[in-house]
């Protein structure tokens, strides 16, 4: 089964997380997946936009899967942050627009890729936020994208408190461009995705190009900063001995 699925709504491409049944966690098979179903969309003449969204009712994302972080160590970082820094940059490459359904929860790594979209679409009940620092990891690559969003001090709270915050807030600070009931997040979305491929798309593409060249040198120093941070955070022993607690704590 493909770890991700795309499907023609219209001229809107949809691009879905498929790992319903583990709330759609971001292993090595998504990371190995997304950047490829990216490409072929942008390649894609009969694509305008593009829908980010996760497959089933439950989440988006719940974020890194533990499962496969938990048996990492201090040698795998380096292989397992480039691959992550592949997939965030191909979202980010995209020149058509892109929107991020955001159903039930979107943490982690997985509100790092929505984030990595022009716009995000929510639901007042969604759960969203950075909590890295929970798993014993440092927020390393969310944190500094967050500088690009959001001001310092909203940024040190959800990346040094690591709680997630509900889907209205994270529209009044701006993290979620809209809300819509959780049903209809993801016909918000593609009406959305619609929306911004009206514009023309010269434009639009120059505009995007100007918004990445803003961020560029930040977004090149993200992966060396991580590896050497998160390289540190399994010398600890941190993540080993609290990744396997909290995974205790969700299975029965």
């Amino acid at each position: 089964m493909p770890a991700v699925l795309v499907e023609q709504r219209g001229e809107v491409a949809l691009v879905r997380l498929n790992r319903p049944e583990r709330l759609n966690a971001i292993n090595a098979d998504i990371r190995r997946e997304l950047p490829a179903a990216f490409r072929a969309v942008e390649d894609d003449a009969q694509a305008a936009a593009i829908v980010l969204a996760g497959a089933g009712e439950r989440a988006f994302s719940a974020g890194q899967d533990l499962d496969e972080a938990a048996r990492f160590t201090a040698m795998d970082v380096e292989r397992w942050f480039t691959d992550q820094h592949t997939m965030f940059a191909a979202v980010r490459a995209s020149n058509k627009p892109t929107v991020a359904a955001l159903v039930g929860v979107a943490a982690g790594a997985a509100y790092q890729l929505a984030l990595y979209c022009d716009l995000r679409v929510g639901h007042a009940e969604l759960r969203i936020g950075q909590p890295e620092v929970t798993t014993g990891l440092g927020s390393i690559m969310g944190t500094s994208q967050m500088m690009w969003h959001l001001p310092l001090s909203l940024n040190a709270e959800l990346s040094l408190g690591g709680e997630l915050i509900g889907g209205t807030r994270a529209r009044e600070i701006g993290l979620v461009n809209v809300l819509a009931d959780k049903a209809g997040v993801l016909d918000k979305a593609i009406e959305t995705a619609r929306h911004l491929a009206s514009r023309p798309p010269h434009a639009y593409r120059l505009t995007k190009e100007r918004l990445r060249e803003l961020t560029q040198q930040a977004f090149d120093e993200l992966l060396p900063a991580t590896i050497r941070y998160q390289k540190r955070a399994y010398e600890s022993g941190e993540p080993q001995r609290h990744m396997p607690r909290i995974l205790a704590r969700r299975k029965p």
